[in-house]
Formats: C-alpha cells, sequence, structure tokens
C-alpha cells in the first residue's frame, strides 16, 4: 500500500481526482474503526453455527440419530406464497409503468409543498436509491424568475441543496452581477437526484423525471427561464447541439398551458473548468437581465 505521505502533491490531488470520478465521496470513516478486531468478532460469532449446522447436517456416510433428524415440512409449517415473495428480492417496476406513476404523482401535487413531499417519497426511479439527498426547488416561488440547473453535484447531494460548494459560490456572483440573489429566485435541477458518479441520466431516468421538473414550473408559473448547463438545455429545448450552440438565444418553452421564454447559458462548473468561457456566461447574464427589466421583475 502507497502511504499517502509519499505522493507529491500533484500526484495526490490526481488521485483524489480519479476517486472523485469513480464516485468515492469519503475516504475515511467518522470514526476509527478497528478492523481487525471486528474480524475476529464475526469468526467467534459464526463457530456456534457453524457447530450446530454440522449436527444438523453431519456429514456423508453418516447416519443421523432419530432424534437429530430434521423434520419434514408439511403444510403447515411451509411458508405461505405471499410470504416467500415478501422474503425474496422484488421485480424492478418497468420504466413504463414507473413514468405513470411519476405523472399522477406529480398532477396530484397542488402546491409545491405538496409536489416536495411526493417527490420525497418516490421509490420507481434508481436514482433515489443511491442518492443521499432529494433536491427540490428552493428560493421565491412568487418571483417569476426561476433558473434550473442539470443535476445534482456531490456537493449538492452532500448538502441537500443545488448549486453547492465552489460552482454554488460561483454562481452566487453570477446573480449578483445582475442584481439578483438565490432567495430572490426560484431555483431547482431537473434531475432531483445525483446519478452515481456524476454520470449522465439515462433517456429512462429522464423520462421518470420530467413530471417532476415540469410540474414545479406548472406551479411556479415563472416569467422567464435561465437554463445552465448542457443538459438541461438539451432536456428542454429538445436539440441536440452543445451549450455553445445552445446558449445565447431566446427560446419558447411550453409545460401544461404556459409558454415561457427561456434563454440557456455555461453551467458554473464549466466556468471553473475552463474559466475563458466566463465572458460567453456574461452576455448571457446580460440578455437574462435585460428580459427580466422589460417584465418589471427586476429594477432597473
Amino acid at each position: 500500500m502507497i502511504s499517502a505521505n509519499d505522493l507529491s502533491p500533484a500526484e495526490l490531488a490526481a488521485l483524489l481526482h480519479f476517486h472523485a470520478d469513480a464516485g468515492v465521496e469519503w475516504l475515511l470513516e467518522e470514526e476509527a474503526i478497528d478492523r481487525f478486531a471486528e474480524f475476529e468478532a464475526m469468526k467467534a460469532a459464526r463457530r456456534p453455527a457453524a457447530a450446530q449446522a454440522q449436527q444438523q447436517h453431519p456429514a456423508a456416510g453418516e447416519r443421523p440419530l432419530p432424534s437429530q433428524a430434521p423434520p419434514r415440512p408439511n403444510a403447515a409449517t411451509r411458508p405461505a406464497p405471499a410470504e416467500r415473495a415478501a422474503s425474496g428480492p422484488q421485480p424492478a417496476i418497468p420504466d413504463g409503468e414507473a413514468v405513470q406513476q411519476a405523472r399522477f404523482v406529480a398532477e396530484t401535487a397542488r402546491s409545491l409543498v405538496e409536489l416536495k413531499t411526493a417527490i420525497e417519497a418516490f421509490s420507481s426511479c434508481n436514482l433515489k436509491h443511491s442518492a443521499r439527498s432529494t433536491i427540490f426547488a428552493s428560493g421565491d416561488a412568487e418571483s417569476g424568475i426561476m433558473v434550473i440547473g442539470s443535476a445534482p453535484s456531490a456537493e449538492d447531494d452532500r448538502e441537500g441543496m443545488p448549486f453547492s460548494g465552489k460552482s454554488g459560490q460561483l454562481f452566487d456572483k453570477m446573480l449578483a452581477a445582475i442584481g439578483l440573489k438565490r432567495s430572490a429566485i426560484l431555483l431547482t435541477q431537473v434531475i432531483p437526484w445525483r446519478p452515481p458518479g456524476n454520470r449522465a441520466p439515462s433517456a429512462a431516468e429522464m423520462d421518470i423525471c420530467r413530471p417532476f421538473i415540469e410540474r414545479q414550473i406548472a406551479l411556479a408559473e415563472p416569467k422567464a427561464i435561465l437554463l445552465l448547463g448542457n443538459f438541461s438545455a438539451r432536456f428542454f429545448f429538445g436539440e441536440n447541439d452543445t451549450i455553445h450552440g445552445l446558449r445565447g438565444r431566446w427560446k419558447e418553452i411550453a409545460v401544461a398551458d404556459c409558454v415561457i421564454p427561456a434563454i440557456a447559458s455555461l453551467h458554473p462548473q464549466d466556468l471553473l473548468t475552463a474559466p475563458v468561457n466566463k465572458r460567453l456566461a456574461w452576455n448571457d447574464l446580460l440578455a437574462f437581465q435585460a428580459k427580466l427589466k422589460s417584465l418589471s421583475l427586476l429594477r432597473n
């Protein structure tokens, strides 16, 4: 085993990035655990069980005594079919059925509070089982201003809120540059659960999550939407171009009975990776600011 003390800062940083890309978020337990003592305790606990199993199931060629012969199962002791089914693994819900469930859950919610509770209780999406947090809309739902990101990052999942960590700090600066703050807008993400290893959501996962984000929009009724990131722009615009081809142009997206103007820009994480693109994002923010002023959603 290589000690961290033997690695240079650059090698250690590369190793940490490798673990982060693989979905590893914590390398150490919060409290020290003696694995050797734990292993010995497990072996000690198994010895009585092994001895009992040997008595009940003697080796081949040995005839068990009458008192040791295992009882033959009968109809009274045999578990019922329902009990056997409950004790075994449950079959996965087909994607089509999961989409229908998501639509029903979303449509029956009459407020953002009800929708949040319903999404937190929803368990028919695989992403829910690997994520720590359910990320839902936060901020001012009455502002008429909505910003939608892509999917939760590791920091979002850990903190339980969208745009956390360094990208969140940059995002706050971006909002402040055009006279906004996150508490004064409605901030959410397309996917409420972090995909393992920050991978892209599958087509089935997107279909399952679509009713939830569309219902958030329908209940909030924003007057203008800012989409951040390639995934978010493709999701709503229905195009396969990159964010550089989708950004900076106003388009209309239809949700329920609402048709809302939306503009796409680069995600803060993209700007941390390639700071040279900040000038492009700044132009998009100025366009978004101008639209908000024209709609009387932002003071001059």
